[in-house]
């Protein structure tokens, strides 16, 4: 069992950048992917990024050269880095975790406004 915790989200405005954190109850070292998503309003939820246990990364063409996932293993976080802010990146974003089992656990969420 993973307990995740986000932290970092807020307003912004157009063209600001913010850092999320994902803090996971215990050691992420064996977990496969860790993962963000975000569900804007009326909309479905939809995957932003992944790392995998070995850094290999992979993103959201809507995200590409915009944000950046990473994690760190000693300490059981993940982290996204979001620059160039758009309106349209505005949603509750998740942190996820994926075990090589199949076990996937979930954050509460954390709210990113990007308006002026």
């Amino acid at each position: 069992q993973v307990q995740l915790v986000e932290s970092g989200g807020g307003l912004v405005q157009p063209g600001g950048s913010l850092r999320l954190s994902c803090a996971a109850s215990r050691s992420i070292f064996s977990i496969n992917v860790m993962a963000w998503y975000r569900q804007a309003p009326g909309k479905e939820r939809e995957l932003v990024a992944t790392i995998t246990s070995i850094g290999i990364t992979n993103y959201a063409d809507s995200v590409k050269g915009r944000f950046t996932i990473s994690r760190d293993n000693a300490r059981n976080t993940a982290h996204l880095q979001m620059s160039s802010l758009k309106p349209e990146d505005t949603a509750v974003y998740y942190c996820n975790a994926n075990a090589r089992d199949g076990s996937t656990w979930w954050g509460q969420g954390t709210q990113v406004t990007v308006s002026s």
